[in-house]
Formats: C-alpha cells, sequence, structure tokens
C-alpha cells in the first residue's frame, strides 16, 4: 500500500512538471530574423540587410554581425586591369537558407592598387578571377572601410513565381535572355538575377545608389 501511494506521488510530480514546461501560446513560435527578403528601407537612402546597413556599416560591423568565419580579400575578375575590397563567406546562413555571400566594400581604386602592392600573395579562383592577400598591416584599414554592396548566392535555385511570392512584385523585371531574368526592386535596392542555367544571386545596395547598381 505504502509503495502504491509513493508511485501516485510521483506520478503526480511528473504531470505537474509535464504541464508547467506547456508552452504559452503567444511565445510557442520564434520570429526567424535575417531572412533575404527581410529588407529594411532607412530615411536617408540606406538599407539594412542581414543586420548590415549599407553605406553605413563597416567591414568591421559586418565581421562582427556575421561572424569571423569569412575570408577579405582584394579580387580582381577576368579581363579586368582593377579589382575591388571583397569580404566573403562560404558558407553563410541566411535565416533558414544557405548559400553563399559577397560583401563589397567602398574603396577607392588607388586605395585598391596600395593593397594590391602590399599583398603577401595571389592566387587563381575556380571562376579564373584573381585573388590578393592582404597584409596584415592593411588589415586594420581595411576593415575601417564601409559596406557598398552585398551579394547573396542562395544553394537553392529560384524561380520567378516563387521570388515574386517573398519579395513582392518587382517594379521591372528585364528578361536578358531564355536563361536569365533580372527582377529590379529600386525601393529596396535589390536585384534579383534568376539565371535557370547557373546560380541565381541577390545583389544589395543603398537604395540611393541602385542606378549605380544597374549600370
Amino acid at each position: 500500500m505504502r509503495r502504491l501511494f509513493s508511485i501516485l506521488i510521483f506520478l503526480t510530480i511528473i504531470l505537474v512538471a509535464l504541464f508547467s514546461l506547456k508552452p504559452d501560446s503567444e511565445h510557442s513560435t520564434e520570429t526567424i530574423e535575417g531572412l533575404p527578403w527581410q529588407i529594411e528601407a532607412l530615411p536617408d537612402g540606406r538599407s539594412r540587410v542581414f543586420g548590415v546597413t549599407l553605406g553605413h556599416s563597416t567591414l568591421e560591423d559586418a565581421r562582427k554581425q556575421l561572424g569571423d568565419d569569412m575570408e577579405l580579400a582584394i579580387v580582381v575578375a577576368p579581363g579586368k586591369d582593377t579589382g575591388g575590397l571583397e569580404m566573403f563567406y562560404g558558407h553563410y546562413k541566411a535565416g533558414v537558407f544557405s548559400g553563399k555571400l559577397v560583401i563589397a566594400a567602398d574603396l577607392a581604386p588607388a586605395d585598391v592598387a596600395q593593397l594590391v602592392e602590399h599583398a603577401i600573395k595571389s592566387d587563381y579562383m575556380d571562376s579564373g578571377a584573381r585573388k590578393f592577400t592582404l597584409g596584415p598591416d592593411d588589415l586594420p584599414r581595411a576593415l575601417r572601410t564601409p559596406v557598398a554592396s552585398m551579394a547573396f548566392i542562395p544553394v537553392v535555385n529560384l524561380d520567378e513565381t516563387s521570388a515574386i511570392k517573398r519579395f513582392g512584385p518587382a517594379d521591372k523585371t528585364v528578361h536578358v535572355d531564355e536563361h536569365i531574368t533580372r527582377l529590379l526592386y529600386p525601393a529596396k535596392g535589390l536585384e534579383i538575377i534568376i539565371n535557370n542555367k547557373g546560380k541565381d544571386v541577390l545583389q544589395y545596395v543603398a537604395p540611393g545608389d541602385f542606378e549605380r547598381l544597374i549600370k
């Protein structure tokens, strides 16, 4: 009899614990942040994406916000004489979406050339672009540079219908050819490049700089 009583007490404690852990309906789900379509347009013509304010945040600010698992280098595209300072995340998670994230710095060509002169090594990337690794003395200077734009290359491919569902109707749609479509969102500072034969790209700039992106 005493053993049965002890079992009943034990079961009562378990039931009380289970009910006390039941989540409140108002707090049972968490809001996912950092999604690619969560773009905050700011009054000064700038925008904030992934916690980074385009045209204002520095590369150091972006590093603190997005993490240290990045690579910083000068990248010169094939056939070009000059390049740009870029911060690259090979495995970035935008909310629930994985992909690559490239952050371009707002740095004058003369300053870029100076960083190239001080580079400690250079390598060729799979794309054919040339990558210059910065000298240690130039890293603090490079990290103080403002962010000019960002490009997110998702692992999962988009199509025009799914893009419009998430980002809304585009202000302008440009069908470049049978494989490439550009969706333009000037007020958001966003261009979505849908490539059914390659990688899709989401390009972000401050809305005030959108014309420069198009050019």
